[in-house]
């Protein structure tokens, strides 16, 4: 079994996460970290025993040894960190928001089909073992016919126009940062939605990035998404699946659950079953071991997460904005 060497790329709360789930894989290896500070680059490698350490991002691809990067910084760098890697034929695991927007996650396609160079987004929900179950139970028609979609994600987050996500240079607001969760569970069920059949509104902060943002989608044969980001107030953070026939529900915080529950409508009544499937760690750890392998399978992208899917999922976020008029 090939033991791969990972390269951090920008050092911060996710990447910490990120490098603690590595510790679970015994074919990974923290091999390098890059950020442009230095103090954050030194404490991070002597933290996690890295070897290599850089203190320009592109610098890295230089650093002897190195399989495969993780783009952990923040959304409005992603596309330019994660070219430059692909460009020198270094696999890319990069963090959402994939790109700001769809000429960029174009560009990110290209340059890795061009180079054919593995490249995949960071979506760790689709890895998380109860969240792949309910979309099983949905495929082999548990609940019937899916007809409606919903779920949040909601934090209090004090402002703070110094703090990324309130930053729009950084690609602030609740939409990219954590709405992106509610529409991708849409398109997982339902796929990508037409631009006219979009509803969304959005309120702002004062550094005029989204503060809440709501959507629904719309789909032939009566079926339904809505989802709600926010980040001025906690909110549950739960999914449902409403089906012809029963409904599955994903405990909090859906987005990396352990419970679901099952409940069958039959006649005016109701029955229900919990299924508790744990994980060790954050989760991390799932999306990282299939990234190597599909490197071990010389496989350019992810069967789970496939590149088009990533494609569809920016441009419905961009049309998303162009609805509630955010634009960076």
């Amino acid at each position: 079994m090939k033991t791969y060497n990972w390269g951090i790329v920008g050092p911060g709360k996710i990447a910490r996460k990120f490098a603690d789930d590595l510790k679970l894989l015994p074919n990974a290896r923290l091999h390098a970290v890059a950020s442009t500070s230095p103090e954050r680059a030194g404490a991070f490698a002597d933290e996690y025993g890295i070897e290599h350490i850089f203190n320009r991002y592109e610098d890295m691809v230089q650093c002897p040894g190195l399989d495969v990067v993780y783009v952990a910084t923040p959304h409005a760098l992603h596309c330019e960190n994660a070219l430059m890697y692909l460009e020198n034929g270094i696999p890319v695991l990069c963090e959402k928001p994939f790109a700001m927007n769809t000429g960029e996650a174009r560009r990110l396609m290209s340059a890795a089909r061009r180079n054919r160079v593995f490249l995949m987004e960071a979506l760790w929900t689709r890895f998380i073992p109860a969240f792949d179950k309910a979309l099983q139970l949905i495929s082999d028609g548990e609940i019937g016919e899916v007809h409606t979609v919903k779920s949040d994600f909601g934090f209090a987050m004090p402002f703070d126009p110094a703090h990324r996500i309130f930053n729009k240079a950084l690609g602030g607001g609740s939409l990219l940062d954590i709405g992106i969760y509610p529409v991708l569970l849409s398109l997982f069920v339902f796929g990508k939605p037409e631009v006219e059949d979009i509803l969304a509104a959005a309120t702002f902060t004062r550094t005029d990035v989204d503060e809440s943002c709501v959507f629904t989608f719309q789909y032939p044969g009566n079926r339904l998404a809505i989802g709600h980001s926010t980040i001025a107030a906690n909110t549950p953070v739960e999914a449902a699946f409403y089906g012809r026939e029963g409904t599955i529900y994903l405990h909090p915080r859906w987005h990396h659950t352990q419970r679901i529950t099952i409940s069958k409508y039959e006649g005016r009544g109701e029955t229900s079953r919990d299924m508790e499937i744990p994980y060790e760690g954050w989760g991390y750890f799932l999306e990282a071991a299939h990234v190597m392998q599909c490197l071990d399978n010389e496989m350019l992208e992810s069967d789970k997460v496939p590149l088009d899917f990533t494609l569809d999922l920016v441009e419905t976020l961009d049309a998303i904005r162009e609805k509630i008029g955010l634009v960076y």
